[in-house]
């Protein structure tokens, strides 16, 4: 149902647009009504009142398949301060309206003194945000145990449902969850992978949406600051979907990167799906999309279509490598040194000449120098090729 009119405050829709939506509620047998609009409790309250169901908008109903979806302690913390946050300024009238009677959607609070309501909803959030931040600080030591390992990092992004799983379980050999529903992905999920001999961490995080609430980017701020402190984002489109479509939630993807602060992070687009186009599709849509989309690569996560040339093309803006070189003697220790460096360089050369062994190998800047220090304590000698 639509209309176009000045907000009610009462219903949202006028009086005669109500009794319309109950008589639908009624011919459908309808169990829940959804609004696109922002609801008041007022207005919701009317609004069961007349249709005898119960009444939400688009925030509660994102809440409600987030609740569904979340597997991790984390992402329920997440969800549940998102839900307090949006209670908090309209806790007063909830309590007001629960008194009135009971209506789908506003039972069990009469119980609650309305102040005595209201500073309980405060000290949740207090105290959620405090769990929060213990997590934010071990997801923090966890980047800094990465960084520590001199691993580049890319960061998953995209539209829900626009295949970032799938294209991580091809990209990691994986088999993190995939479905056909929105938000299939609510907490982060790191793997290693390798492109052309170095070794890289992918991370699959939320997917984006439509209005994206404010109130979500920042319940879900630790999730998200992923993306923005990652060497490159992997922003991942669904081709398979009308022009109109795909230009919208491109736009809208770009708009939240935007948003919560990783303009400065470069940017590699996964076309997804391309073997759901009919003949002659590809090329028309990816000329379409050529001056919005960052560095696009056609693929098909599915089949494995494009994969290595997406992959070459994610190296291109990834930090740039050095390649060095160093000769140790062959101490006690040497063996245990270049397993901790096999592990984490792209070791190209390694020869053995009498009692001293020659290294060449590539990684990030600030790696290369952290193995100078190591070669030196062992009486080595390091040179940058």
């Amino acid at each position: 149902m639509e209309q176009i009119r000045e907000r009610d405050p009462s219903y949202q829709i006028g009086s005669g647009k109500a009794k319309e939506l109950a008589e639908m509620v009624e011919a459908n047998k309808a169990e829940k009504v959804l609004f696109d609009n922002d609801l008041k409790p007022l207005q919701a309250y009317n609004l069961a009142k007349e249709t005898g169901v119960e009444v939400i908008d688009r925030f509660q109903l994102i809440l409600e398949i987030f609740a569904r979806r979340a597997s991790t302690t984390e992402a329920k913390y997440q969800i549940e301060l998102a839900k307090l946050r949006y209670d908090l300024p309209r806790a007063k009238e909830r309590v007001k309206l629960a008194k009135m009677g009971e209506q789908p959607g506003f039972m069990g609070l009469g119980a609650y003194q309305v102040d005595l309501y209201y500073e309980t909803i405060k000290r949740q959030i207090h105290h959620l945000r405090g769990r929060l931040k213990g997590v934010g600080r071990k997801r923090s030591l966890h980047r800094a145990r990465r960084l520590e390992l001199g691993y580049s990092t890319v960061s998953l992004a995209g539209y829900t449902n626009a295949g970032k799983s799938s294209i991580f379980n091809t990209l990691a050999q994986e088999a993190v969850p995939v479905g056909i529903g929105l938000f299939t992905t609510l907490s982060t999920a790191t793997r290693a992978i390798s492109l052309s001999n170095k070794k890289v961490l992918l991370t699959d995080t939320v997917g984006f949406i439509d209005r994206l609430p404010l109130t979500l980017i920042e319940a879900f701020h630790s999730t998200l600051e992923e993306t923005i402190f990652s060497d490159l984002i992997l922003l991942v489109v669904d081709l398979s979907e009308s022009l109109e479509d795909i230009e919208r939630k491109l736009t809208i993807c770009l708009d939240t990167i935007q948003t919560i602060g990783a303009t400065g992070v470069p940017i590699v687009t996964a076309l997804n799906k391309i073997d759901l186009l009919k003949e002659g599709e590809l090329q028309e849509k990816t000329s379409r999309l050529m001056g919005l989309a960052p560095n696009p690569v056609a693929v098909s996560a599915l089949n494995g279509i494009n994969i290595a040339l997406l992959k070459q093309e994610m190296m291109r803006y990834l930090r740039q490598y050095i390649q060095a070189s160093f000769s140790i003697p062959l101490k006690t220790d040497y063996k245990l040194f270049l397993n901790w460096l096999f592990s984490r360089a792209d070791v190209q050369n390694l020869k053995y000449e009498a009692d001293t062994v020659h290294v060449v190998f590539e990684s990030v800047p600030w790696f290369a120098e952290k193995v100078r220090e190591r070669v030196q304590e062992l009486g080595g000698t390091f040179e940058k090729n």
